[in-house]
Order: C-alpha cells, then sequence, then structure tokens
C-alpha cells in the first residue's frame, strides 16, 4: 500500500475555486483503478493550506493516475491557483496499528 500526501497552498481568494475542482473531480479520483482512499484535510494554522492524502495499491497505480487525462486536466486547473509550489511525499504502508489489540 502507498500512501500519497500532496500540501497544497493557495491564494487566499482562490480556496473555492480549488474546493469547487476538488468536488467535481474527488469521485472520479476515488474511482480509479488503484486507489483505495481520498481524504482531503485542512491546515489548522494556515487557513489557505490544503492536504490530500489517498493510498494507492502501488506506486505503479498512482503513476498510472499521474499519466491519466483526469490527473492532466484536475492538475493543470489545480496549480494555476497556487501560491506556492505543492510538496507531495509518498510512502509505503509497513504496519498499521489495530485499536481493538491494545
Amino acid at each position: 500500500m502507498l500512501v500519497r500526501i500532496v500540501r497544497m497552498t493557495f491564494l487566499e481568494d482562490k480556496l473555492s475555486d480549488f474546493h469547487a475542482i476538488f468536488n467535481d473531480s474527488k469521485h472520479h479520483i476515488r474511482a480509479f483503478s488503484g486507489n483505495n482512499h481520498l481524504e482531503l484535510l485542512s491546515d489548522p494554522d494556515q487557513p489557505n493550506v490544503r492536504m490530500t492524502y489517498s493510498l494507492w495499491d502501488s506506486a505503479n497505480a498512482l503513476e498510472a493516475y499521474r499519466q491519466s487525462d483526469l490527473f492532466r486536466t484536475t492538475w493543470a486547473a489545480t496549480k494555476s491557483l497556487f501560491a506556492e509550489r505543492a510538496v507531495a511525499f509518498s510512502g509505503e504502508k509497513l504496519e498499521e496499528v489495530d485499536p481493538d489489540k491494545l
């Protein structure tokens, strides 16, 4: 399982534009082959920062998404709203602690 976190800082007057883009594309992204989870997060200390947290079957599944028309059109529209360059991190899940086994 691959975890992908993308941190995006938006121009303050463009945040609602981003939310419109996300709302239009979130179900398509979530339905993309290899995607298992998608969340949108906000930074509690920076109101113009949003992060996506997604889970992918593999790095190949994420790369297939990144090469898709869905990603290209969504990302092009999204990055035009940035105040700063986005920062992305990927990591392979090693362990998940089950709260029922505490």
